[in-house]
Formats: C-alpha cells, structure tokens, sequence
C-alpha cells in the first residue's frame, strides 16, 4: 500500500494502538492515483484496507509491523514463514472469493508445518478500471477469514497498474506462525508402515472454479473447500505429537502431493481408488470434461502421514473437528519401489499415479 504498510519487522517495543489517519474514499473505480503514492492512495489504504484490517500491530501505519519477541517465543522454539501469489479467476466462486483465499492459502502453509499461525501481510496489484466495490468486498472477505482463522493483517503494499496490463486484481500474502517445541513435521519423516489420511472429499476448489468458468449447468452445487486448517492441525498434533507428514493438497491436487512425499523421503506411496472420498458431482464433472480428481485444487484438504499405532485416536480428533468430519484413510506407505505412488484401482490392478507435466486448469488459486 504506502510505506506505512509495506514492510515487515519484529521487535521488543509493545505496539501502542493509534490510529493516524482516517481517509475517504470517493471514487467508484480504481485510478492510477490510487498507485501514486499521493492522497488518492491514502484514503484508499484507510478506507478499504486499514478499516478492513484494524488490529492494534496496524494501527500505528509505521513503515513496519512490530511485535514483542517474548510473544512469539511464548509459543515455540521456531518461526515458520510462508508466501503464496494469488491470481484466481474468477475472483468471487462458489463457496470463496480470492480474498478468503489468500487468507486461508497462507494459513494452512503455515499450518502443515505443525506451526501455530499468527502474522499475515497483503499486498495487492490493482488493475485500473477495478471497480472499488469489488475491492472492498475482497477486503471485507480477507478480514473474515483472518478473524475465522485467528490471525491478523498487519503490513503489506498497494500497487496500480494500467488497464490490460493485469486482470482485475493480483494478492500475495505472506506469513509467519511459531513452531511449537517437540514438533518435527517434514516430508522426509514418510517410512514403510505409516498411514495416510486425508480430512474429507477431494477436488471441491477445482471443480468450483471449472464450473464458475463454464457456466456448466449441474444438478448439484459445488462449492469450493475454502477453508482454514490451523484449528484442524492444532487438534491432531493433541491427540499424535509425532505426526510424520502433513501436506494441503492444493495446486496439482492429492495425486502431487502424495508424489512430493514419496520422492522426499524414497519410500513408495500406496493408496486405493475405492477409499478416496470424491462428490459424485465432481466425479461428474471431471468425466465430463476428461479430467481427473485426483489431480484437481483442494483449498481445505490436508494429507497426513502418520504412525499406524496412532491412527484411531487422529481419526477421532479429525472427525470431532468441522474441517476434518469426513476424515478416511487412503493408503499406507511401503520401502518399494522407492519414489513411486501407486493407485490400487477399483478394476484390481495397480498404476502408477506421476506428476502432471503441466495443470490441469490455470489460474486456479
């Protein structure tokens, strides 16, 4: 945005909330003005997004945002720290909008480590020609999922570029949460004997999106999967401290993630078509179209590689949470062939599921 919300440092001095300016906006659609670094910007950073955003580390519109280490070390022994760009198409879908979506993207990147998230900045590329409304509404959306997922906006930056040069609206986002002491979540923890689960049906996002795009008449609504995670990862690292691996199935869907795990940590991935949980809409549509679920967006589904003896208590804790009621196991890993999943079809044979060479649908998140 401007300087007083475009960096990003951490310090011992306690944050006293004060609010510096108060703009208003005037104008229906975005300008290059509102890049200039003028008053234009000004009352456009107060109005939508420090209004939007208000937490006390904002308030005082410094060139950065400030906490108190003591703060972050009561948490963890350990800072993780994520960023993510976000070009969705279209902006506003089923079940999200690209504000929520570069909320809880962010999130659960910080998540999935086992980290407690707690910081985000956003920055923004604003085509000119953008109506405000729309802007505001995104705001408005991105200050609901930071409150839904328990963390603030604290910094981030503004930018205008000229009609054409962009589509609409750009977001990135970044974040940093505290890794709690004992906690040792990585890919390469994956060993022969560990079971895989995941927190409900695949392949909502991408087939929200595709139907967004398409206009497809369907019988039954598909809504995106949107949705933040930390609460979900803070109830399993309760009921199994020593969860292996936890990955959010995102861009590439399930199928990718679970080749990451196999190469990261040279074991083979062993999972069965039958016991993955997939809308029969969603079925539908990739049938349709010639594509398949496993490969498409999730935005609230996580994988998790875990220890056999713990699986029961994680289910239960899973399916106790509302992002995890429809929790199942898909597989279980093995020592071979090393760097290879394999899908256990419904026909009783086996394949290999590779990477896709590139996506199935761009623009996805």
């Amino acid at each position: 945005m401007n300087k007083a919300f475009d960096t990003q440092r951490f310090d011992e001095t306690p944050v006293t909330p004060i609010r510096l300016r108060s703009g208003k906006l005037r104008d229906s659609r975005i300008t290059l003005s509102h890049g200039s670094g003028g008053k234009a910007m000004r009352d456009l950073i107060d109005d939508v997004f420090v209004n939007s955003f208000d937490n006390p580390a904002l308030a005082p519109l410094e060139d950065q945002a400030r906490f108190a280490l003591n703060e972050l070390t009561s948490c963890g022994d350990r800072l993780a720290f994520s960023t993510d760009s976000y070009v969705v198409d279209p902006l506003f879908f089923p079940g999200g909008d690209i504000g929520a979506l570069a909320v809880n993207g962010t999130v659960n990147d910080l998540a999935v480590s086992g980290a407690r998230p707690l910081y985000l900045s956003c920055s923004v590329i604003l085509e000119e020609g953008l109506s405000v409304e729309t802007l505001r509404r995104v705001a408005h959306s991105m200050a609901a999922a930071a409150r839904a997922a328990g963390v603030a906006i604290v910094t981030g930056d503004t930018k205008v570029v000229h009609r054409g040069a962009a589509d609409k609206l750009f977001i990135n986002t970044a974040g940093i949460g505290v890794i709690p002491r004992g906690v040792d979540i990585a890919a390469r923890r994956a060993q022969a004997g560990d079971v895989i689960l995941v927190n409900g049906v695949i392949g909502d996002h991408g087939a929200a999106i595709l139907s967004a795009r398409q206009d497809l008449a369907l019988d039954s609504a598909i809504q995106s999967d949107c949705q933040p995670l930390n609460g979900l990862v803070q109830a399993m690292l309760k009921a199994c401290p020593d969860i292996h691996c936890l990955r959010d199935a995102t861009r590439g869907g399930l199928a990718t993630v679970l080749n990451e795990l196999a190469q990261a940590a040279s074991v083979c991935i062993r999972f069965d078509e039958s016991s993955l949980p997939i809308r029969e809409a969603v079925k539908g549509v990739c049938e349709i179209l010639g594509l398949d679920p496993i490969y498409m967006a999730n935005e609230g589904k996580l994988v998790a590689v875990v220890p056999r003896e713990s699986v029961s208590a994680l289910l239960a804790a899973m399916r106790a949470h509302p992002a995890g009621h429809a929790s199942v196991i898909i597989g279980e890993v093995s020592e071979d062939p090393a760097g290879v999943a394999l899908l256990s079809t419904v026909f009783g044979g086996e394949r290999i599921v590779d990477m896709l060479v590139g996506d199935q649908l761009p623009r996805i998140c």
